[in-house]
C-alpha cells in the first residue's frame, strides 16, 4: 500500500517536472515581424533563411515600406529592401540569421542591425557572385555606427 502511494506521488512529481522542462525548452525566440514589398523575391528568400535558423517569421506586405523604415528609426543611408522587428530590435536588409541570434543573446544598447543595400552573397541574395559586405549595428540617431560582422572579405 505504501509503495503504491509512493509510486503515484513519484509519477505525479516526475510528470510535473517533465511538463516544466518541456515548456521551458520549447520557449521559442520572439517572433520576427517582417515588412516588405509583395513582389520582392529576395525578401522571400531571406525569410526562408531566417526560418531555417529557427526564428518564427510573420510577414506584412506594404505599399510604402519607406514610411515604416522612418517610423522604426532606420536612417535612409542604411536602408535596404525589407525591414524587420524582433524583440524590440530593428533588422534592416539581408542580415544573416547568425548575427540576429547573436544580437538576441548579447542584447546590446542599439536600435538594430543593417546590411545597407543588397549585396550579392548575403542571405536572400545568392546570385553566384559574392560581394564583401558588413553588418552594422546602428542607433536611430545614426551617431553610433559599429561594425557587427564582416563577410566575403578579401
Amino acid at each position: 500500500m505504501m509503495k503504491t502511494k509512493f509510486a503515484i506521488i513519484t509519477t505525479a512529481l516526475l510528470s510535473t517536472l517533465l511538463l516544466i522542462l518541456i515548456s521551458s525548452n520549447s520557449a521559442a525566440e520572439p517572433a520576427m515581424q517582417v515588412y516588405k514589398s509583395e513582389t520582392c523575391g529576395c525578401c522571400h528568400a531571406w525569410i526562408e533563411h531566417i526560418e531555417a535558423a529557427g526564428i518564427t517569421v510573420e510577414s506584412t506586405n506594404l505599399s510604402n515600406i519607406n514610411s515604416k523604415k522612418m517610423e522604426l528609426g532606420v536612417p535612409p543611408q542604411l536602408a535596404s529592401c525589407h525591414t524587420a522587428v524582433i524583440d524590440g530590435y530593428v533588422i534592416e536588409g539581408h542580415v544573416p540569421a547568425s548575427d540576429i541570434l547573436r544580437l538576441l543573446r548579447e542584447k546590446p544598447a542599439v536600435t538594430g542591425l543593417t546590411v545597407p543595400g543588397m549585396p550579392h552573397g548575403s542571405p536572400g541574395m545568392e546570385t553566384g557572385r559574392e560581394d564583401p559586405y558588413q553588418v552594422l549595428a546602428f542607433d536611430a540617431e545614426d551617431t553610433n555606427l559599429q561594425i557587427w560582422s564582416e563577410y566575403n572579405q578579401p
